[in-house]
């Protein structure tokens, strides 16, 4: 292990300081250790240092011992991988304010870094944006493309169940420590990812809580680790749209996929179109804006587009596919009876083409 790993990982340990404070204290004194050790005056000398960001770290170093937190984490099974490492991400390294150092469980190495993509939205997202971004994920089935996503409600969730349910690797970017889920709803999600679906990183330490001024700084990391970011729904403010501007500060190819006019949560995603980001309605779009090539033999979407249906499933398939559409809808479309209609909606829902929105309307999947 690098020997400086241990004071970088113990200036993680603050509470009161950031990776941009550490990094700067270690470019002045020249490595972690001298960093660490540097005598109040010395430190005073560092330009760009608030004085509350040194007196905490002056208080706080004398109850932290650097060799004990490693320790600490190898016994939790949590890697410390340290900006100075050859298997930091390289991509992450780029961004302004990268953090010194990640706390990791899973295997990162799976990942592939050369083709990442991230995907942010609405924590209340819409069961269209939902059902559609699966769909579209689903076309990477079993390929070397890498999901990055930030593990919260609504559309991240969404991104990493996609991923794993396409057999393809996912990165969950938390915005506190691994003791601290959250939402604890999404601790199901965090062991089977950790489990061989990739991997689950942080900046923070264990017992770090994620509070509301994570979240921001933990999309810096999402879009960092990303060769492109597909914004899935989005309020004109929200994180969603945080992230996106971070994308292009960062040189990072910006997608969105369209959704419903009406819809307040896709008021960001339009603005951003209109700016110059590519229109993603599948999975295509994504590698076509990011030319890259995958092989896609055996993807279940080539095989689901042209399902073995009934005459009169194929009838109601295509009614949906212009349109959701209700039942009564649906009965008056297509002139079926309801006993007949529910018999065939049932099939085809259980077959995984068509789902219902809002538990109102019904939506194609292929």
């Amino acid at each position: 292990m690098n020997e400086n790993n241990k004071y970088i990982c113990a200036f993680l340990r603050l509470t009161q300081s950031s990776s941009s404070f550490a990094y700067k204290l270690i470019e002045h004194f020249g490595n972690a250790e001298s960093a660490w050790n540097a005598k109040e005056k010395d430190i005073a000398r560092v330009e760009g240092l608030s004085k509350n960001s040194v007196e905490g770290f002056l208080t706080e170093r004398k109850s932290i011992i650097p060799d004990e937190c490693i320790d600490f984490l190898c016994k939790k099974n949590i890697r410390f991988i340290s900006y100075e490492d050859n298997e930091y991400p390289y991509l992450l390294k780029q961004i302004d304010d990268f953090p010194v150092g990640l706390f990791v469980v899973g295997d990162l190495s799976a990942c592939n870094l050369d083709k990442t993509i991230a995907v942010v939205g609405s924590r209340r997202a819409s069961e269209n944006a939902k059902i559609t971004l699966k769909k579209i994920l689903k076309g990477f089935y079993n390929t070397d493309i890498c999901i990055v996503s930030g593990m919260a409600e609504g559309i991240d969730s969404v991104a990493h169940i996609s991923a794993i349910e396409a057999g393809v690797k996912t990165i969950a970017v938390l915005g506190g420590g691994f003791d601290k889920i959250y939402p604890k709803s999404n601790i199901k999600m965090f062991e089977q990812i950790k489990d061989g679906a990739g991997a689950v990183i942080t900046e923070y330490w264990p017992d770090v809580d994620a509070i509301s001024w994570h979240f921001p700084a933990r999309n810096r990391i999402v879009s960092g680790l990303s060769r492109g970011v597909l914004v899935a729904e989005a309020a004109l403010k929200s994180g969603a749209m945080i992230t996106a501007r971070l994308a292009l500060e960062q040189g990072r190819e910006l997608m969105c996929m369209p959704g419903m006019i009406s819809n307040p949560n896709t008021e960001g995603i339009y603005k951003l179109i209109k700016n110059g980001a590519s229109i993603v309605t599948d999975y295509q779009d994504i590698l076509d804006a990011m030319c890259w090539q995958i092989n896609a033999e055996g993807n279940p979407v080539d095989e689901a587009s042209s399902p073995e249906l009934s005459e009169y499933e194929q009838i109601v398939l295509d009614a949906i596919k212009k349109d959701s559409l209700s039942m009564d809808e649906l009965i008056i479309k297509t002139n079926l009876n309801i006993a007949d209609l529910m018999v065939i909606l049932t099939k085809l829902e259980l077959d995984g083409i068509i789902s219902k929105s809002n538990g109102e309307k019904y939506i194609s999947l292929i």
